[in-house]
């Protein structure tokens, strides 16, 4: 006789705990994650259905594979994997677990997900993080992120954290290390948002600014001692 596990029936999707990259298309005009193990690769959205990942034709999360979404239980279980040293610079993600689901020990493996809040970490100089930024690497058509504070900028690629949630859509939360919730806004509307977020955007904004007069500064210098020499 072959034992079946129960089945569970929620009244309401069970949460769940995972670490992920932020990514950024090449246009700047879609945010999202990819995971840190398997399906690393395939980037998903706040709003996203799992896939078998080696092709097979059924559908996941499958008690024979290793296909689905997969995430934890315990919040401290997901912050301690941002200890290790190839994680450093992800985020952690609170999710709602939808669809069909496996529960083990420490999480579940199932079909779909919201990703409900992105908490960013600390820039690698130990400040606040007001951005994500171009990490140097990434994927075809798209920008992996790293979190950044308006100094540590210097030119590259990057984004707000509330420009991020507003790209992402869906409802995403993006939160600082802080805990200060940056919600989804706009660009260059105040409507919304409030003193933290406004600094953000202004730090940011302002970290840009002094890296362009940084620039026309050297152009100025080269300019003036290009004359003939004797």
């Amino acid at each position: 006789m072959r034992l079946r596990l129960p089945e569970e029936r929620p009244t309401e999707p069970p949460t769940g705990y995972k670490i992920a990259h932020p990514v950024l298309s090449q246009d700047g005009a879609r945010a999202g994650f990819t995971g840190v193990s398997l399906g690393g690769a395939l980037p998903y959205g706040v709003l996203a259905e799992a896939s078998c990942v080696y092709g097979l034709r059924h559908r996941a999360p499958h008690r024979r594979c290793d296909c689905g979404f997969h995430c934890v239980h315990d919040r401290t279980v997901a912050e301690g994997l941002l200890c290790t040293a190839e994680h450093r610079t992800a985020v952690l993600l609170e999710v709602s677990v939808l669809g069909r689901y496996l529960r083990f020990e420490r999480g579940f493996r199932y079909a779909r997900q919201r990703v409900r809040t992105a908490t960013v970490g600390p820039c690698v100089c130990g400040t606040v993080a007001s951005a994500l930024a171009d990490a140097g690497l990434g994927h075809p058509g798209r920008w992996a992120l790293v979190p950044s504070c308006a100094g540590c900028l210097r030119g590259r690629t990057s984004v707000s954290l509330a420009a991020f949630a507003r790209l992402a859509g869906d409802g995403l939360r993006v939160v600082a290390g802080t805990g200060t919730p940056l919600p989804t806004a706009g660009l260059g509307t105040a409507e919304g948002l409030g003193v933290p977020e406004l600094a953000a955007e202004a730090a940011l904004l302002q970290a840009r600014l002094d890296w362009f007069q940084t620039q026309l500064a050297r152009l100025g210098e080269r300019g003036s001692g290009a004359g003939p020499q004797q």
